[in-house]
This record gives C-alpha cells, structure tokens and sequence, in this order.
C-alpha cells in the first residue's frame, strides 16, 4: 500500500459482511489506504467486551480485508496491537452501523466500542451510525465529508467522536449539529417465549423511548433531520463527587 495517502482502519459490529462498512469503505477509497478488520458475524451488543479465554483466529478474506472471530473490540485490538503495529493508521472509523446509537445506546453500542478501542489506542476515532438501514450512500457522504474536514482541519479535541445519520436522501439532511448524548427510559419488558422442547426463553424488550430528546441532544438533531456529532469524555469518573464520597468515609 502506498503511504503518500491516509491509511484508515475500519470495523464495526454488524459484521464484515455488511453494507454499512463496505458503502463507508466506498466512500473513503479514493481518499485513503483502506484496511478492514471487522467480526465474522453479527456482534451488535457486544459493548466494550473482549475474548480472554480463547484465541482469536483471523481470516485473510480478501486484500487488507480480515474477519475476526470476536467483538468488535478484539477486531480493533488485535488490528493496532497486531497487524498494524509497525504502521499504525491515521483513524479508526468504526461503522456505519445498521442503526442508531444515540443517547445511552452508547454504553452497550459494539460500533462505538470499537472507536473506542481506537481511542485508548492513541488513534483518532469516529463511530458512524445510519439511524436506519436504507441511505448508507447519504452516511457514506457524510462519513467522507468529516474526513475531510478532519484533512483539513485536524479535530480540535482529544475525544472520541460519535456520528448519528438521518437515514434520509442527502439532499434532504439539513445540516449537522454538535450535541449531546440524550437519554431513554427504561427498555421494554423482556418477551418469555417456550422453545420447542417446553423450556422458557427470554427475548430482549424494545430500548424504551426517548426521555431526555431537548434541543441539544442527539435525538433532537436526527429527529429534525441533521446530522449529530457528539464528542464523548471516555473517563467516567464522576468528579463533582469525589469530596463528598471522600467526606462519606470518614464518617
């Protein structure tokens, strides 16, 4: 690969075989060296989790294309620690995922996981989510427009940044907005079925709906048709509590 252009590591968590990460590959090709290292199947979910009792076995599937079986972090882990090591990209684009992940989506999102990864690896990194399953072209456009930006202007800050899409037509998206994340209620009860042998099974209920969608958070913007670019702080230290608790132990 020549090193006159980018070099950008891709993964995500719908799976190597997804449209969402070859239309955000599409997009980048002609602006950067495109290596992608992504999950044999579908790991959405999968959060921040990583394979510790087994080994990972990779699969060359295709030219500078691997599939992993593991979580989306192993994928970026093993991609930065590993296959690149010596060469490390210039971002980690993480994506574009079958959907949303807005608000506390975060917290169990495996696309944002793997630009997470990214991150506490010292690279760049960006999560790219279609709040939908249709317009991957209008968020591989997207996708390609911040990189740029980023080309020409470097991201002013040392965050990892988490991109939601309308899933609409790009002429009809109305512009992006910098947001914060929202919050939901809690999700739906969980659906017990019977498998066919008469043992109760349990299906994950429905996210719950928005609870915190004010102007100003993500919900809002994609529900208004703009995109959401929403830098998170990765350190969850709560650290307007730190005197108090530190009072409450000396009690």
């Amino acid at each position: 690969m020549s090193r006159n252009k980018l070099k950008i590591l891709l993964s995500n968590d719908d799976g190597v075989y997804a449209e969402g990460i070859h239309a955000l590959a599409y997009a980048l090709a002609d602006l950067a060296d495109i290596i992608i290292v992504a999950p044999d199947r579908n790991r959405s979910g999968a959060s921040n989790s990583l394979t510790l009792e087994q080994p990972l076995r990779v699969t060359n599937i295709e030219p500078n294309t691997y599939s992993v079986q593991g979580t989306p972090t192993d994928c970026v882990h093993f991609a930065l620690n590993e296959l690149l090591k010596d060469d490390l990209p210039d971002l980690v684009l993480s994506g574009i995922n079958h959907g949303a992940n807005l608000g506390d989506d975060v917290l169990y999102s495996g696309t944002v996981a793997a630009a997470m990864e990214g991150h506490f690896l010292g690279v760049q990194s960006i999560a790219f989510s279609l709040v939908g399953k249709r317009h991957f072209a209008t968020a591989g456009k997207i996708a390609r427009q911040l990189v740029l930006q980023h080309l020409a202007s470097p991201i002013p800050t040392n965050r990892l940044i988490n991109v939601n899409i309308p899933d609409l037509p790009i002429d009809q998206v109305q512009g992006i907005q910098v947001t914060r994340l929202g919050a939901r209620h809690h999700a739906e009860n969980m659906i017990k079925q019977k498998d066919p042998r008469g043992h109760s099974i349990y299906w994950l209920g429905p996210p719950g709906r928005e609870q915190d969608a004010g102007r100003g958070t993500d919900f809002h913007a994609v529900e208004h048709k703009f995109v959401s670019i929403t830098p998170i702080l990765v350190d969850l230290t709560a650290h307007e509590s730190l005197t108090a608790m530190s009072e409450w132990v000396k009690e």
